[in-house]
């Protein structure tokens, strides 16, 4: 091909912080791609990164990215997806339009643009309700090493010094970004983007209202459109890939040498055969039958059915199969407008180019030679509804009926390896639960499954047959069809990925996603040293008993290690008499002298726990106005040595954890709570919670 100048208007990247673009003279044919409408193949951009410094990219993440985000705690980067969220809420529409360009409906676009936001709101929250107002997680209770307690273990997670790098799918442009920038910024990991070149213009757009939102910090978002070939050559054990595409691509990746001798944290989403299933009680006539219909219909046609989650083999009774298409086919032609998305009344748009409809036709035609049917659908270019609504022949878009394929051999090699990205699926027979299972294996590994019955028993067996094989399993009955998020829906707090053929990665999965961007160290030491790292007191650290009541202090003169300690208040039988009379718990343990003796918990009639925990609370509880707003909760609670009439009690409190809110004039304080007996022996251990005014 002859080299010439190209004349359009270049997607942007954004790097350090600035909005480049390549030399506009250095551009041809041979060094940029152009992007096109789906629906009309009119040229939108050209996209290239000729000039682009990748190293310096890299760098910058790691030292302006890295500094700049570790100044926050996991409260404050939250509260900046918040923001983010809500910021980008007001510029949905013009995001819809550009979304439209790739062949999206308003639906489809909702899913990407919505769900994408979504996922904002969602890290938002939970960062601050899950994770501590630091940058340090500890992980489990600590494991005493030592006889005398002095030396203690403890695992911490704390971010990787690295950057976060995305090579995105054309799929989800908007989504795909969010979904992995959330958990990314919480941990305070800066992320690298690199989006498909067919939709990243999309991506580009998202970027720029993020940078003109000036909420995140420099550093933590880069942007490189177009081709970077190179990018793994700069990356090393600090930094974590995180891939969507093609097995083949990933495996490409996976094998580069910094992957594979160099450490770089490399996880991938990749093809996947998901199947769902319908159960043997699942008849024509129910309502799981209609829900399975739905949504085997709404899965190849939302985003034209590119999507790593959507529906490929659809697996059901052998008997159903002939009544599965008839009505998978008459709620197509009832409900499915292929078209222009711009177009009124168009429910299904464009693939995203005309080199995944190549591609998509030339998987159908592999299935059909290896033994596929087609039951419906045609690989003929269909009759669409244009922009200004006339209907003609799909000419220069890229456009595709749904097709499904129906197989006398339901364990066709091609059948179960072959990944049609377009609005393509196959109904295929089983004989019984067992061989429904191994049909869904034959995957090899799946993102999600479907499994649809209403009788416990079918449930079971197919769930517990597939899981392992599968990342998310959904449950579809008439209990949950119409509040179900859906098949090909992942959502924030749940893992979104899969074993096998599907990557053998995970992303989302609420705050086991931040961790991802996390590095797990086990500290050794003594008490007052894992406390100094951890900001959480532990047992056997230093503790300040002074003349000031720990509940007389506010967030600001509050520090940990600040306790006290009670004098001690003897339990008589007369006092658990009243309490199994006043509370109605007359458990024999509390009232009966002989039934309990006999008991071989117990010397005898033992005072109720929730009695200890009272007479606890009053021997710690400082009674007038203070900064003590509310007690919300007990955690970890352990009752150890039983106390009988005549034993005393005394508590010992210990400022545990404290955790102000960034947006709120208080904040959570756990108080470490020790009962002992007369003895000094431990009665019960727990963790009080507290609301204190900052």
């Amino acid at each position: 091909m002859t080299s010439t100048a190209v004349r359009v208007e270049t997607v942007p990247s954004f790097i350090e912080d600035a909005w480049w673009t390549p030399d506009a003279g250095s551009l041809t044919e041979r060094n940029s791609a152009e992007v096109r409408d789906a629906s009309t193949g009119e040229t939108l951009a050209v996209v290239s990164t000729e000039g682009l410094d990748v190293a310096r990219v890299v760098n910058y993440a790691r030292a302006t990215g890295q500094r700049a985000l570790g100044e926050f705690t996991f409260h404050q980067r939250a509260l900046m997806l918040k923001a983010l969220a809500q910021f980008l809420n007001d510029q949905r529409s013009s995001l819809y339009e550009l979304s439209a360009r790739t062949g999206a409906t308003k639906i489809d676009s909702m899913v990407d643009i919505d769900g994408g936001i979504g996922v904002l709101f969602t890290f938002g929250s939970k960062g601050r309700r899950e994770l501590p107002n630091s940058n340090v997680v500890v992980d489990g209770p600590p494991e005493t090493l030592s006889k005398d307690g002095t030396f203690l273990g403890e695992h911490i997670y704390t971010r990787i010094p690295g950057a976060a790098v995305q090579i995105n799918a054309f799929n989800f442009p908007v989504w795909g970004m969010l979904e992995k920038l959330a958990p990314a910024f919480l941990a305070g990991v800066p992320t690298i983007v690199k989006p498909a070149t067919p939709t990243g213009y999309l991506t580009a757009a998202v970027v720029k209202f993020i940078i003109e939102s000036n909420i995140l910090p420099k550093g933590a978002l880069q942007l490189i459109s177009g081709s970077a070939r190179d990018l793994l050559d700069y990356l090393d054990y600090r930094d974590l890939v995180s891939f969507t595409g093609s097995a083949s691509t990933a495996n490409k990746l996976k094998s580069h040498d910094n992957v594979v001798h160099g450490g770089v944290r490399f996880t991938s989403e990749t093809d996947s055969l998901n199947a769902a299933i319908l159960g043997a009680d699942a008849v024509p006539g129910t309502p799981e039958f209609d829900a399975f219909i739905k949504s085997l219909v709404t899965e190849i046609t939302v985003k034209a059915g590119q999507k790593c989650t959507s529906i490929r083999r659809t697996i059901v009774p052998k008997a159903l199969v002939n009544d599965v298409v008839a009505a998978a086919k008459d709620r197509i032609e009832q409900r499915i407008v292929l078209g222009d998305p711009r177009a009124e009344g168009v429910t299904m748009g464009a693939l995203a180019s005309l080199e995944q409809l190549r591609d998509v036709r030339s998987a159908v035609e592999t299935m059909i030679a290896a033994g596929g049917e087609l039951a419906y659908g045609t690989l003929d270019a269909p009759r669409v509804t244009q922009a200004d609504g006339t209907v003609d022949t799909a000419v220069d878009g890229a456009f595709m009926s749904p097709v499904l394929l129906t197989w006398d051999n339901a364990e066709a090699v091609e059948l179960h390896s072959i990944e049609a990205f377009g609005p393509v699926a196959s109904v295929i027979g089983y004989d019984d639960a067992a061989h429904a299972v191994r049909l869904a294996a034959l995957g090899a590994g799946s993102l999600v499954a479907t499994v649809c019955t209403n009788d416990p028993a079918i449930a079971r067996e197919l769930v517990l047959g597939i899981a392992a094989h599968h990342g998310r399993v959904l449950m579809l009955n008439r209990e949950d069809a119409r509040s179900s998020t859906g098949h090909g829906s992942p959502v924030p707090h749940l893992v979104h990925g899969g074993p096998g053929r599907a990557g053998g990665g995970e992303e989302l999965g609420g705050i086991r996603s931040v961790l991802h961007h996390m590095q797990r160290t086990a500290l050794q030491g003594s008490p007052n040293m894992l406390t100094a790292v951890t900001g959480v007191w532990h047992t056997g650290a230093d503790q300040r008993f002074d003349d000031t009541h720990p509940f007389r202090k506010d967030l600001a003169t509050l520090r940990i290690g600040d306790g006290v300690r009670s004098d001690l208040r003897q339990v008589t039988l007369a006092d658990i008499t009243a309490f199994a009379n006043t509370t109605g718990d007359t458990f024999y343990a509390h009232t009966n002298e002989e039934a309990a003796a006999a008991n071989p918990f117990f010397p005898g009639i033992v005072a109720h726990g929730y009695l200890l925990l009272s007479w606890g609370a009053g021997l710690f509880v400082d009674p007038a106005p203070g900064p003590v707003l509310a007690n919300y909760g007990l955690e970890n609670l352990r009752f150890i040595t039983p106390v009988a009439a005549g034993d005393s009690i005394r508590v010992t409190l210990t400022a545990k954890r404290i955790t102000p809110r960034e947006d709120e004039e208080y904040g959570e304080v756990a108080w470490d709570a020790v009962l002992h007996n007369q003895d000094d022996d431990i009665v019960a251990t727990y963790d009080v919670l507290t609301l204190v005014e900052k």
